[in-house]
C-alpha cells in the first residue's frame, strides 16, 4: 500500500506541476461516432495513465466470480466509467481530459460481445454533454481477470489547460 500511495502522490505532484499542453482532437470525418480520429498532445505536459479497472460489486448475494454480480455488459459499462471519473478527479482531471482508451470486452461461446450495451453505458460519459473525445480501441478477449467480468477499460489522460474538467 504505501507503494501505492507514493506512486499517487508522485502523479499528484507531477500533475500539480505540469507545463502548459495543447490537447487537440481530430474527429472523424463525416462522422458523428462519439471517439476522436486522433488526439495530439503537444509541448511537455504530464500524462496521466489509469490502470485497467473493472465493474464494481452491485449484487452481493450473487456469485462472486458471476456476471449476475456485476451486472450486464451496459452495467459494467457505466460502473467501470464511474470508477476511472473518481480516479480522475482525485487527481484533478475529468472525463474531459481523457485522450486515449482501450477497452476490452469479453467475447466468447457463453458471452458473446455486446458492443451496443457497451456503447449505451460509454455515451453517458463521451459525448452529448461532454464533447472531448478519446482516442479509442475496443478488443474482444476470451475472458478477463475474474469470469463475471465482461467489460476492463484503461485511460489515458492529459489536462487541457483551455478546457474545464468534467
Amino acid at each position: 500500500m504505501k507503494f501505492v500511495g507514493l506512486v499517487l502522490g508522485a502523479a499528484l505532484s507531477a500533475v500539480a506541476t505540469a507545463a502548459s499542453a495543447d490537447v487537440i482532437r481530430h474527429p472523424i470525418p463525416n462522422s458523428t461516432f462519439p471517439i476522436a480520429q486522433a488526439v495530439t498532445v503537444t509541448s511537455n505536459a504530464t500524462t496521466v495513465y489509469v490502470s485497467g479497472q473493472v465493474p464494481p460489486v452491485i449484487n452481493k448475494d450473487a456469485d462472486p466470480s458471476s456476471p449476475q454480480a456485476f451486472g450486464d455488459t451496459r452495467t459494467q459499462t457505466v460502473g467501470v466509467l464511474n470508477r476511472i471519473k473518481g480516479i480522475l478527479e482525485g487527481l484533478g482531471l475529468g472525463m474531459a481530459d481523457v485522450v486515449k482508451m482501450q477497452v476490452f470486452l469479453v467475447h466468447n461461446a457463453s458471452a458473446p460481445m455486446d458492443f451496443k450495451a457497451f456503447m449505451e453505458g460509454y455515451t453517458q460519459f463521451f459525448g452529448g454533454n461532454q464533447p472531448n473525445l478519446p482516442a479509442r480501441s475496443v478488443v474482444g478477449v476470451a475472458a478477463l481477470a475474474n469470469p463475471g467480468f465482461l467489460v476492463e477499460i484503461e485511460v489515458i489522460a492529459v489536462k487541457d489547460p483551455n478546457k474545464d474538467s468534467k
